[in-house]
């Protein structure tokens, strides 16, 4: 499919295009995913949605969104075939989620203009477990990890492998949710840093509380992604 190219007002009287998107399919299932990436992308931030969810969730396009803003572009797709998602065993079956993430992180590095990107997840509700397992397997690749309203602790035993700097954020009304994410931030082997936004439940709604996951989430891509010198380490931006 040939790239199409989203424009503002002011883009369009230039004729200059602010943000291009193509749909993928993710081997070795043909998993359906859409790449978008403003025009000199500095980063690359692969999305895995949580339970119930598909690449198309209101909540991860809205950050999706926001990170073009700042110059990063974007993978969202589907873990799951439409036939697997009836089976809710799938939904927490973070082995086969986090196998699905690597699948689709090796897709990403192919395609000749975001594959060279410093490359880092945001996973939300179990897609979060998935980001870290997946962050714990592939090592230095991944740049930076971010959790929305996640449940890290479902990466057990991986959690110490997890390298790459990672940032829990959970709302402060998730009421059991907190306690797990501190369990897993304590388990966690790389830089890490933990943010609760008052009042905020499970996904969110509440006036201004995306919009702060949204900060959060930028501003952490931004220092550990976006702004690292090409080919730096990323041990030397370490606390």
């Amino acid at each position: 499919m040939q790239p199409t190219s989203t424009f503002n007002e002011d883009a369009r009287s230039k004729a200059k295009p602010i943000a291009f998107s193509r749909e993928v399919q993710i081997p070795p299932l043909g998993l359906a995913g859409t790449l978008r990436h403003p025009a000199g992308a500095r980063a690359l931030v692969v999305f895995a949605h949580g339970s119930g969810s598909s690449r198309f969730s209101p909540r991860n396009v809205q950050v999706a969104d926001a990170l073009h803003r700042r110059g990063i572009a974007t993978l969202l797709f589907d873990l799951l075939l439409p036939e697997e998602e009836n089976d809710r065993r799938n939904v927490f079956d973070i082995e086969l989620l986090g196998r699905r993430l690597i699948h689709a992180v090796n897709c990403i590095i192919r395609q000749p203009d975001v594959g060279g990107l410093p490359l880092g997840l945001f996973g939300a509700s179990t897609g979060a477990a998935a980001a870290l397992v997946a962050a714990s397997l592939l090592g230095e690749r991944i740049g930076a990890v971010v959790s929305r309203g996640g449940r890290p602790d479902l990466a057990g035993g991986l959690l110490p492998q997890v390298k790459a700097p990672t940032l829990l954020i959970v709302g402060g009304a998730d009421s059991g949710v907190i306690e797990l994410n501190r369990w897993a931030l304590e388990r966690l082997g790389g830089e890490k840093s933990i943010e609760i936004v008052p009042g905020a439940t499970h996904l969110f709604p509440e006036p201004g509380a995306l919009e702060a996951v949204i900060e959060l989430a930028a501003a952490w891509f931004e220092r550990h992604l976006a702004e690292r010198p090409a080919g730096a380490s990323r041990d030397a931006g370490q606390r």
